[in-house]
């Protein structure tokens, strides 16, 4: 194992650090995210559970680097992070666009033997399902797709400066997951659990349930009420669903 670069530190936000935890959850922002979003996670999972949240260059406090326009080469610049740190059972967690980046670090993990005991794939169709988007071609069309979602950064919609400011990031990360293509015939080991909400305009249920082709493993399908951020709409729900996955595992492990 590599040792821990400071620079890690950039990537990796641990709200709430866990002195000996069992299991490791690296949750992924959606495109125009950061890693505060997970806070919620953070809290309560710990302190059994060491919550690391992803901060993707060009945001917050790491606004004045360059975002990553390509998703390939993000998850190259994670897992490379990720590899540096101390060994425990990983589990992902990815909404929207880090659920296919979750997807890609497993599939790197995986290469490298130490891949994740699950992947979550929130708010995100599978893969292999293409839809022809282009989003990022224009900032009007990225403001009224922040507005359709209804998502964290639409607060800041009516603050122009504040705009200004996230939409180089939110230019980027559109740009990345739109053209993303994924390899024919990719798949992970790890099983998936896929969550999804009922009226999320970007994933239907057949979408979301074609992540089955993605996974060697078994494929856990959960439906929620909402939208596109039925993950915070719905906060309890899903953290109930990580929570049970970890007893789960600890359970497993000890027996």
């Amino acid at each position: 194992m590599s040792q821990p670069s400071p620079g890690d530190e950039l990537w990796c936000r641990r709200f709430h650090p866990a002195k000996n935890p069992a299991a490791r959850l690296v949750c992924l922002p959606h495109a125009g995210g950061s890693a505060p979003f997970y806070l919620p996670v953070a809290a309560a999972l710990s302190p059994d559970v060491d919550v690391v949240a992803i901060q993707y260059p060009g945001r917050q406090d790491r606004r004045t680097e360059q975002p990553v326009e390509d998703l390939a080469i993000l998850a190259d610049r994670i897992y490379e992070v990720l590899r540096r740190q101390p060994e425990l059972p990983l589990t992902f967690l990815g909404h929207s666009m880090g659920a296919v980046l979750g997807f890609e670090l497993a599939r790197r993990l995986e290469a490298d033997g130490r891949g994740p005991v699950r992947l979550f794939a929130s708010g995100r169709r599978a893969p292999s399902t293409y839809r022809e988007e282009n989003t990022h071609r224009s900032d009007d069309t990225i403001l009224a797709e922040v507005r359709r979602l209804s998502g964290t950064a639409s607060a800041l919609l009516g603050d122009e400066e504040m705009m200004r400011a996230a939409l180089p990031a939110l230019r980027a990360d559109y740009k990345a997951v739109e053209t993303y293509r994924c390899e024919p015939g990719a798949t992970v080991d790890c099983p998936v659990t896929v969550l999804t909400g009922d009226s999320d305009p970007k994933t239907t249920l057949d979408e979301a349930k074609a992540w089955a082709q993605h996974t060697t493993g078994s494929l856990d399908l959960r439906v929620f009420t909402g939208g596109h951020f039925f993950i915070s709409d719905r906060s309890k729900e899903v953290l109930q669903v990580l929570d049970e996955h970890f007893q789960a595992e600890r359970s497993r492990t000890v027996g």
